[in-house]
């Protein structure tokens, strides 16, 4: 329903039968083009425009927080994975480049995802088959980014 320029949408019905998620993002004006955001868990992120869009390059760019979620989303499940295959996983670390499209919308067009597992004698082969449990069927975020991205994956077992 829209009045006098504002409008509101019954969210509830809008996602009724769906798992939600909730984040409320607020432009802070007095830092020029920063913005807050309150997850539904109740924590905080700023995120802030680089200098040459009226940013102060205080946090981190919007895109740079999504890449960020990606590379979390993915270390996740691959330690849930290697923890639940009774594997002695003691460190992960995902270095995440992506690279962008030169026009407007600047979706990520290529991914890659590179693993530093580490543990006590972790066979490559379940290092290898979390990572693609993870980019195949679990995690969410580079499963999304996939529809405009070429997502790829490397790794290396790090004996602790």
């Amino acid at each position: 329903m829209c009045q006098l320029g504002r409008c509101t949408i019954d969210t509830d019905t809008l996602f009724s039968g769906l798992d939600t998620m909730h984040c409320t993002i607020n432009w802070l004006p007095e830092t020029g083009m920063a913005f807050s955001a309150e997850t539904g868990s109740g924590h905080l992120l700023t995120m802030d425009g680089a200098p040459d869009g009226g940013g102060r390059n205080l946090a981190p760019r919007p895109m740079e927080t999504l890449l960020a979620g990606a590379g979390g989303c993915t270390a996740y499940d691959v330690v849930l994975i290697l923890k639940r295959g009774r594997h002695d996983v003691t460190g992960c670390q995902v270095k995440a480049t992506a690279e962008r499209a030169h026009e407007d919308p600047k979706v990520f067009t290529k991914l890659h995802l590179h693993f530093s597992v580490s543990g006590r004698a972790l066979p490559p082969v379940a290092v290898e088959r979390a990572i693609a449990l993870s980019h195949e069927k679990y995690c969410s975020a580079t499963v999304m980014i996939g529809k405009t991205a070429e997502v790829t994956t490397s790794f290396e077992v790090l004996e602790a």
